[in-house]
């Protein structure tokens, strides 16, 4: 995955919380995890999904608003960085909360 360009780098960009979905749905697309996400001091969304495509890419939507319209859209670099920083946040997410046989 390439890095955004310089005018769109966010430093305070971050995830602010990650749920793993608890079902992934019937759709075209794997419901992966539900997301906040901080991305600026000054902008925060809340309610972001991550969803895996059928030929298993990853991408993030912003939440629908009434009437099923998307609440926010993001150029294609931001996307990218968005889904990115959610991927590692969902990574770590899980990783840290598997048990493992002998823990249980």
């Amino acid at each position: 995955m390439r890095l955004p360009p310089a005018w769109l780098r966010l430093p305070d960009m971050r995830i602010t919380s990650m749920t793993p979905a608890a079902n992934p749905g019937g759709g075209t697309m794997r419901h992966v995890a539900t997301f906040d996400l901080q991305l600026s001091a000054d902008v925060a969304i809340y309610g972001m999904r991550l969803l895996q495509t059928s030929d298993g890419r990853h991408v993030s939507y912003a939440p629908t608003a009434l009437g099923g319209r998307r609440a926010a859209t993001f150029a294609r670099p931001l996307a990218e960085a968005i889904t990115a920083a959610a991927l590692n946040s969902y990574s770590e997410h899980v990783t840290a909360h598997v048990t493992h046989p002998q823990n249980a």
